[in-house]
């Protein structure tokens, strides 16, 4: 880099921090010219916190704000969005000298009363950061609809069990079997964070109508073996983001692992001499599952050649571009659609590659127990639903159908 980036060019509370942000992007993989641009970027909010006096731990959402609008009111068509200052800001929070994230206070009573859910379900509940999202991205629909005219005020305190069912019907109306299960799941849940907070008298929770349970119905739809060779050949397994995709697709095909699963597991996860893959499930539960020397082979070929090796994380599953971050389960899902389309199939889901497990062990014999241990299923009846394309079993007990045949 030019000294003039972190020397007499570069003025103001942020210079101290150049030297460092721009190692910190080259460890994290992006380019010299994307660095450039960064640091192009902090030399300007620093000068303008300069001029207006400002240090950084003046650094809240609301100042980067007005900085960005400054920017645009100039004119300037690159670099004028909050995700433009991400690298910059998360780097500044990195070190605790700008304020955190959790600073940036939400407006409104729907954003200050999800906030409080969130913290309800991180402390109380323990859950995991994806399915606190997931629940208040889910309740968020329900608390809009209880804004007063003029959108200041929630009008909970005079909730009612036809409310509630009122809701549930006309939201999941048209949604299917397992989304309209999420909907009532999550309120049910957030009503009982309502009343353990004493925000609503009644533990109305229990006015949450069931969906009904469609379980077993449909058929699992399992990718055949052609299907499955077309998916894994169209990775270009001579790029770095091919051997990682060859390699997913993979632990999905041959293990049965969940998206969510995928994305857990860590570089120590892997037991090379026992032949052995530690799964994180469900529910915090850890597992230890045979290591097939195709999936073994495929993740060293990525780790030696397709891993980025200037990443920090533990994590085994990398995105391809910078930041260098953990691939996380709706990267997974992505990257299964996107390999389906290149080998001119349908959509295809990472949850279809789990079928497809289950049902190649059906064909090679396996009893359906033994399926429900490899795929972890907590409950008998979750693996059940195999036994409808266990058609040589099928057949076994089908009667005759009475008469001639047509």
């Amino acid at each position: 880099m030019s000294s003039d980036w972190f020397g007499r060019g570069f003025v103001g509370p942020l210079a101290g921090f150049a030297p460092g942000f721009a190692h910190h992007l080259a460890r994290q993989g992006y380019a010299a010219g994307s660095i450039c641009h960064q640091l192009r970027l902090l030399r300007l909010l620093s000068q303008w916190l300069l001029d207006r006096g400002l240090g950084v731990e003046k650094l809240h959402r609301d100042e980067v704000e007005r900085f960005l609008a400054g920017r645009r009111a100039a004119g300037y068509q690159a670099f004028r969005s909050i995700k433009a200052m991400r690298p910059a800001l998360d780097y500044l929070r990195d070190l605790s000298v700008a304020p955190p994230s959790s600073t940036d206070v939400a407006v409104g009573p729907v954003n200050l009363l999800l906030e409080r859910y969130r913290r309800y379900l991180l402390v109380e509940r323990s859950l995991a950061p994806s399915s606190i999202r997931l629940y208040a991205d889910g309740a968020r629909p329900f608390l809009d609809g209880r804004r007063s005219g003029d959108g200041r005020t929630l009008d909970l305190a005079t909730l009612t069990s036809s409310d509630i069912i009122s809701y549930v019907v006309q939201f999941c109306s048209s949604r299917g079997n397992r989304s309209a299960k999420h909907v009532v799941k999550v309120l049910r849940s957030l009503l009982r964070f309502l009343h353990v907070e004493g925000i609503i008298e009644g533990a109305l929770a229990a006015a949450v109508p069931s969906v009904s349970n469609r379980h077993l119905v449909g058929l699992p739809k399992g990718l055949d073996t052609e299907q499955v060779q077309r998916l894994l050949a169209s990775c270009d397994t001579t790029t770095h983001t091919g051997r990682r995709d060859f390699a997913i697709l993979t632990v999905l095909v041959r293990l049965g692992l969940r998206s969510i699963e995928v994305a857990r597991l860590r570089l120590d996860d892997i037991d090379w001499r026992g032949g052995e893959i530690i799964v994180h499930g469900k529910r915090n539960r850890v597992d230890r599952l045979p290591l097939p020397a195709d999936v073994g082979a495929a993740l060293v070929a990525y780790i030696e050649n397709g891993r980025p090796a200037n990443v920090q994380s533990r994590s085994l599953f990398i995105y391809a571009l910078a930041p260098y971050r953990s691939l996380d389960a709706g990267g997974v899902a992505s990257l299964v659609r996107s390999a389906a389309r290149r080998a001119g199939m349908g959509p295809v889901s990472a949850h279809r590659l789990r079928h497809t497990t289950a049902t190649e062990m059906l064909r090679a014999g396996a009893s359906l127990l033994e399926i429900g241990q490899v795929l972890r299923h907590s409950r008998a009846m979750t693996t059940a639903i195999y036994a409808k394309v266990d058609l040589v079993a099928l057949r076994t007990i089908a009667r005759p159908w009475p008469g001639d045949v047509a």
